[in-house]
């Protein structure tokens, strides 16, 4: 029964060691891609950084820097909680195994007197030859021989369990080192949050001496923006009104044909009933290849892959106020490395690719949604082309001298915010 309550609380302290390993996993990886995003913001405001005129890629970084370096320090003390209850219950388990080594080594040490007392051969024997008779004399026998097996399998699980303590406490002692690296990282990463928002407050200052000129490039950017996005909208309602046209005309023949097939078999013409699609959706999903696609996309909602293999977001999706004003969204914009390839986030065909302001746009069409990629520098698909998930279709182009990548999913003609179907 002792046994197998030790081997219960060796199960446990496994499981309980294994499912820490992989939550403190799980903080550490999170953390590196943080610093990865950090670093990559930095590169992103030297380059911003580096002309006279203030810029809005400019402002943008050090939002996201800061941003992304509270984050950084947020999962830094889900680590230090996360080692804190894993420092308790080692220091519990450590204590639980000093005293059940204490109760082993006392059974232990009865158990050597008890041996001692029947040390030799004559002893034993004279135990054995006191029974009253042979059922008892048998069982004396049996006695002999299974005390002898529990007491060596005893002094093994002695040694099992110092060896465990032993290991346990190297744990422990490992624990404690890594909290006090925590801490000092903790410290670092405030210290650099602090000197991110002086920074922050030296541009906001430059921007009041400097706000003219910004005032015209929003009001500039906008404009081109709004532009793009009647493109981008028309571009979509083509599609849905091509699909619709298609489905009509389907239905329509379908209506022919039953009424050739009644009248060659003398039968009355049969009541149109081929439905049409009523709604956008109903268009986009009136084939089973579209309606399977669709399905399929929707299926993968927050876990789609980003558009950039590393990159952090400093648009987000809807309203937003710049200089004061209330614009809105239909996207989000990630910054992202220099020459950073495009990919497709999911299967699909290229719906349409269209060039304005020097930069390229490509929107892909997956059933009845529709994925949008702004602003590359490059493209290397083409109109009706099918792309599967990841595949390059061009190369982010530049804002400010920042690489940049507007990026749009919309649902027929409805945008939708990116950040909810993206995996993180």
């Amino acid at each position: 029964m002792k046994f197998n309550k030790a081997l219960l609380l060796v199960v446990s302290l496994f499981f309980c060691v294994n499912a820490f390993a992989q939550s403190s996993k799980e903080l550490k990886r999170k953390k590196e891609a943080l610093q990865r995003e950090i670093e990559l913001a930095q590169r992103n405001l030297n380059k911003a950084a580096s002309g006279k005129k203030l810029t809005l890629g400019q402002i943008n970084a050090i939002k996201a820097q800061i941003r992304l370096r509270q984050e950084k320090i947020s999962t830094i003390n889900s680590e230090m909680k996360s080692l804190d209850h894993q420092i308790s219950e080692n220091t519990n388990k450590v204590h639980n195994l000093k005293g059940r080594l204490a109760d082993l080594k006392k059974e232990y040490a009865g158990m050597i007197r008890f041996a001692q007392r029947n040390r030799n051969s004559y002893d034993k024997m004279m135990f054995i030859f006191a029974a009253k008779d042979f059922n008892q004399a048998y069982k004396r026998i049996k006695y002999l021989q299974q005390f002898g097996q529990y007491r060596k399998k005893q002094a093994a699980y002695i040694q099992g369990t110092e060896k465990q303590l032993s290991n346990q406490i190297v744990v422990l002692d490992k624990d404690l080192k890594n909290k006090g690296s925590l801490l000092k990282e903790q410290e670092s990463e405030k210290n650099k949050l602090d000197k991110n928002r002086s920074e922050q407050t030296v541009v906001l200052n430059k921007l009041s001496k400097q706000e003219k000129q910004f005032q015209q490039d929003i009001s500039r950017k906008r404009q081109q923006q709004a532009s793009i996005d009647r493109q981008i909208s028309a571009a979509i309602a083509r599609e849905i009104a091509a699909a619709r046209k298609k489905a009509e005309e389907e239905a329509r023949e379908r209506e022919r044909l039953a009424e050739a097939k009644a009248k060659a078999e003398n039968k009355p013409s049969p009541t149109a009933t081929a439905s049409k699609p009523k709604t956008a959706s109903e268009a986009l999903r009136a084939t089973p290849e579209a309606a399977k696609l669709s399905d399929a996309f929707e299926a993968n909602r927050g876990s789609l892959p980003s558009p950039v293999s590393n990159g952090y977001i400093t648009g987000r999706f809807g309203a937003y106020k710049v200089d004061q004003a209330t614009a809105m969204r239909n996207g989000v914009v990630f910054q992202t490395s220099e020459g950073a390839a495009v990919r497709a986030v999911f299967n699909g065909t290229v719906s349409s690719v269209f060039q304005q302001f020097g930069k390229f746009y490509i929107v892909i069409i997956h059933g009845e949604y529709f994925t949008v990629y702004e602003g590359l520098q490059s493209a290397s698909v083409s109109k009706g082309q099918k792309v599967t998930t990841k595949q390059t279709i061009g190369v982010a182009g530049t804002s400010d001298g920042v690489p940049e990548l507007g990026f749009q999913i919309h649902r027929g003609a409805t945008a939708q915010n990116p950040e909810s179907w993206l995996a993180r």
